[in-house]
């Protein structure tokens, strides 16, 4: 964006208190350039915008995001003029929630969430921004004022969330991942850049970094801007923030679409207060609009209450059109913040916001200003009587006395420009305290520090603010002495010096969302795990044990903590003893709670819902309806149904829906999830239910004839895997009783194995399995086909992929087990060490990367097969090299002379019993005689002497 114009003095023009100081930047830039150019409009331009700043009705009070300086400076301000209306740059849809802040502990972030979008691409779901608040800031004293001094109103004019991602082409929300766990309390949130103030232009920062002798924006922020405002009074504080704003607003890049978001901002500020002070008649004397430096020097046709207005727009007092928002449905609430999250989102140093908080402390102890506090805020002090006294008169001033009007706009800029920098003296107990902690703190930390550590790090202090044109050493200076002199060549503990000095000036403060300001599901949580007897809302793990079987009424907190396990993070909820599945349920539990740390997590479930119940049933249709469900994921909704919520209507419902969505897939990637989820959901039924429910028969039925369909194109396709056919074939064979006792025909399945003609080794070994579990290939067909694999050359490389596909057939043929382990057998004992020793390695990987889960099977087979003890090995044959004995022939009993049936005559009163049950009168035969019927195994005796010979040879 280009320069404006500037704004030369001519004889008629009147003289601005700014004359003088634009006459010497006019004749500054004609000696440094030569003559009238960029420069010179530039500079002229900073003092134009500063005087229009200055000169407005309505007082604009300018802050930077998270500056001690700022929140002092709006104290002071706040308690001297006394304003009636304070509007603050802020969501305007945010306001309602401010309330709630009194009832957390800071700092927290104001929160708007939509997980359900209407007006935006799907891929932006879930839409999150955040607006985080802490004690050391301006926004916050603005906020304590107005909502706790009677007659005060808070108006908050900044665009809404819905315009943040309307406006917002960048939707930039990736943030910084490799942060630790606690720079994600905001997630993936758009943050609100209230009082956003660091230079756009790259090079304008790397010169102000390398002239201030700093290493980062923070730290010449704290020292050329927050030192010395510290201590200046209201006119130079605001005439410098607005020098500051406009400076890095000139020399911004001409980044189009950015400078569009922002002056669209400052059109939309400026139009909403007008409306305002239309609406309410309020006087602009009265008000006062906080808002960031970087907007308050704009320079949009809007600016000002004075703005020509005109009869276009949708506002109706000015010529801005806003546009309406869409129909997403947005969520409000408070979520937990933390000085590393706010950080990490606006791309501040490490540690900047705890030194900021440190420094405001400081800054209240010495210029004793008294700061707003909301009433009943948590983590802060009760008042004294004296000081509730004072306030109660303060607060009947305001109502009663005139407000203060704003000084008149004299130029204070020039006197501080030319003041020369303020040398501030040694506060040598301060810097030796410090010096003395870290050492501490080092110590504890596994360091071998000292005391003379301690007089290195304050000598060093001294001399590193000397070389940086200092005289008082700086937080940062003191952080660089402290790693110099202490940290040397290694980090011994999970800290080091650096992370140690920023937790000595303050640390990460993490702030809490009280109970009444969360949500109704996270107030319920709390309120069904209240038998638990633990502080849930505490940071840090808290263990809770479960005895179900003493205490019954502990079932339903059990009932809590696993939903919460299915629902959150990892961490929030933990079990260490205990399980849950289909038709299990624990006795005893033990969980790891951690609600404290994942309070954010737990408060956005409340936008979805008012109780767990509600929000798990929303997220399971949301699977199963979603137009990429597949078949197993909604097999695995209606497993999550029956395990959380109960009951079957749900569990009918998502059932069908899964019948549905297999019925429409045309690939097999999802076979194997859904064979395993089948099995245990028809385990679970045939368990617990008289009768299997209608949906999972006709999945049955349905899965036996789509499976059937798909499994000679799954044989030929080159992206199905081996895996997946076999878990085809595993669906197929598993459930073909129940398959076809509900109407199924076997003759589908025999075509479709008929009609497969596989070019893969491992397939062909699953089809060669499915051949000798429908009878059409026999066992000793089978191992003579080994035989010849083994026995070619040209074969024998990828004989491993064979053995691949013999193992995956374990899961739909589980008795080719000792098929298996003979050809496995055959090959190590077969092939020469010149083939078995390169071919070893990929055998252990394939097995081990397709097979895993089958790999007991074939063990257990192997160690019934082979010898237990290594001195059997030697005289141990296989038995598939034993030669087979046939049977030796038997003579047929004879009918009078019965070799077992001795047992009956001699013990007659248990046939008697059974006969008398049966209603047959008829006697006992006497002992000799011949039967009246002929006897089944006389007439047949083959099928006796088979199994005769199977009992002999086992």
């Amino acid at each position: 964006m280009s320069a404006a114009p500037a704004l030369h003095e001519s004889a008629g023009a009147p003289v601005t208190p700014f004359a003088a100081l634009r006459g010497q930047l006019h004749e500054a830039a004609a000696e440094f350039s030569g003559g009238a150019d960029a420069l010179e409009g530039i500079l002229l331009g900073m003092v134009d915008d500063v005087d229009r700043a200055a000169g407005e009705r309505l007082e604009i009070f300018p802050v930077c995001h998270h500056s001690p300086a700022s929140a002092l400076a709006m104290a002071r301000r706040l308690r001297e003029k006394q304003p009636k209306v304070v509007y603050l740059e802020l969501c305007e849809d945010m306001a309602p929630l401010l309330t709630e802040l009194r009832n957390c502990r800071l700092p927290v972030a104001v929160q708007a969430f939509a997980s359900d979008i209407d007006g935006f691409p799907a891929d932006w779901a879930p839409l999150s921004v955040v607006a985080p608040i802490t004690e050391a800031s301006a926004e916050y004293q603005a906020i304590a004022y107005a909502l706790d001094t009677p007659g005060v109103e808070l108006v908050l004019v900044d665009r809404s969330s819905d315009h943040v991602f309307q406006w917002d082409t960048r939707h930039d929300r990736a943030g910084e991942a490799d942060r630790a766990d606690e720079a994600a309390l905001h997630g993936e949130a758009v943050g609100v850049e209230i009082g956003d103030l660091r230079p756009r232009f790259a090079e304008l920062e790397e010169h102000l970094l390398r002239h201030g002798k700093v290493r980062h924006w923070s730290e010449w922020w704290h020292q050329y801007v927050e030192v010395p405002l510290g201590d200046s009074d209201h006119d130079t504080y605001r005439q410098v923030m607005f020098l500051i704003g406009s400076l890095f607003r000139r020399l911004a890049p001409g980044d189009g679409d950015r400078v569009r978001v922002d002056e669209d901002r400052e059109r939309y500020m400026w139009t909403r207060m007008r409306e305002h002070l239309a609406a309410t008649g309020t006087d602009a004397a009265d008000c006062l609009y906080v808002c960031g430096a970087f907007h308050a020097a704009s320079r949009v046709e809007e600016f000002g209450v004075d703005a020509p207005t005109a009869t276009t727009g949708d506002s109706g007092t000015g010529g801005f059109t806003i546009s309406p928002r869409t129909a997403t449905t947005w969520q409000y609430g408070l979520i937990p913040s933390s000085h590393t999250a706010i950080e990490a989102q606006f791309g501040l140093a490490s540690g900047s916001v705890s030194i900021a908080a440190t420094q405001w402390a400081k800054n209240l102890k010495r210029t004793r200003v008294q700061p707003y506090r909301l009433e009943g805020q948590a983590g802060t002090k009760k008042p004294t009587a004296a000081k509730k006294a004072a306030k109660t008169a303060v607060r009947t001033t305001a109502t009663t006395a005139a407000p203060v009007m704003p000084a008149g706009a004299e130029d204070r800029l020039s006197g501080f420009l030319r003041r020369p920098p303020v040398v501030d003296t040694l506060d040598e107990a301060e810097l030796l305290g410090w010096s003395v902690d870290i050492v501490r703190a080092a110590r504890r930390s596994g360091y071998l520090a000292s005391t003379a550590d301690a007089i290195a790090v304050f000598e060093t202090s001294i001399l590193l603010a000397g070389m940086r044109d200092r005289a008082k050493p700086t937080p940062y200076d003191f952080q660089d002495a402290a790693v110099t002199c202490i940290e040397k060549d290694s980090v011994p503990g999970r800290r080091d010096v650096r992370r140690l000095v920023e937790i000595m000036m303050g640390g990460d403060r993490i702030g809490q969302v009280g109970y009444d300001a969360l949500p109704p599901l996270a107030r319920d949580v709390h309120d069904r795990l209240a038998p638990l007897a633990l502080d849930l809302q505490q940071r840090g793990v808290k263990r809770a044990l479960l005895d179900m079987a003493s205490e019954p009424d502990l079932r339903a907190c059990s009932d809590v903590l696993w939903m919460l396990r299915r629902l959150m993070p990892p961490g929030a909820a933990r079990p260490i003893m205990g399980e849950r599945g289909l038709g299990e349920r624990s006795i005893q539990e033990s969980w790891d709670l951690s609600l404290g740390t994942h309070q954010r997590a737990l408060i956005e479930l409340g936008y979805e819902g008012v109780s767990l119940e509600q929000v798990l049933e929303q997220r399971l249709r949301r699977t199963a309806y979603g137009a990429q469900a597949t078949a197993a994921q909604v097999l695995a909704a209606v497993e999550d149904a029956t395990l959380y919520l109960g009951g079957r209507r749900l569990a009918e419902e998502l059932g069908t829906r899964a019948l549905e969505v297999l019925e429409a897939e045309r690939t097999v990637d999802g076979a194997p999830e859904v064979l395993r989820r089948v099995r245990g959901l028809l385990a679970y039924y045939r368990t617990s239910e008289p009768v299997l429910p209608g949906w999972i028969e006709s999945f049955v039925r349905t899965g036996y004839a789509h499976y059937c369909t798909l499994l000679p194109t799954a044989f030929q396709d080159e992206d199905a895997t081996a895996g997946q056919v076999a878990a085809m074939l595993g669906f197929l064979f598993s459930m073909e009783g129940l398959a076809l006792s509900l109407g199924c025909d076997r003759t589908q399945l025999e075509l479709s194995v008929a009609q497969s003609h596989p070019r893969d080794p491992a397939k062909t070994a699953l089809l060669w399995a499915a051949q000798v579990q429908l009878g059409t290939l026999s066992r000793a067909e089978l191992r003579s086909r080994c035989d010849e694999l083994l026995g070619n050359p040209l074969v024998v490389p990828s004989y491993p992929r064979y053995l691949s596909g013999f193992v995956h057939a374990l899961e739909p043929v589980p008795g080719l087990a000792d098929v298996v382990v003979e050809a496995v057998s055959n090959a190590f004992g077969r092939l020469p060490d010149a083939v078995l020793l390169p071919w070893l390695p990929v055998l252990i990987t394939t097995l081990r990367s397709n097979a895993a889960e089958l790999a007991p099977l074939l063990i257990r087979e192997a160690g019934r097969i082979f010898p237990a003890r290594l001195a059997a090995l030697d005289a141990w044959v296989p038995p598939w090299r034993q030669a087979a004995v046939p049977p030796a022939p038997r003579a047929r009993p004879h009918a009078t002379a019965p070799r077992g049936a001795v047992l009956l005559p001699a013990h007659p009163e248990t046939c008697d019993a059974v006969a008398e049950l049966l209603g047959s009168a008829d006697g006992w035969e006497p002992t000799g005689t011949a039967p009246r019927h002929p006897s089944l195994t006389a007439l047949h005796p083959d099928t006796a002497h088979a199994v005769a010979a199977l009992l002999t040879a086992s």
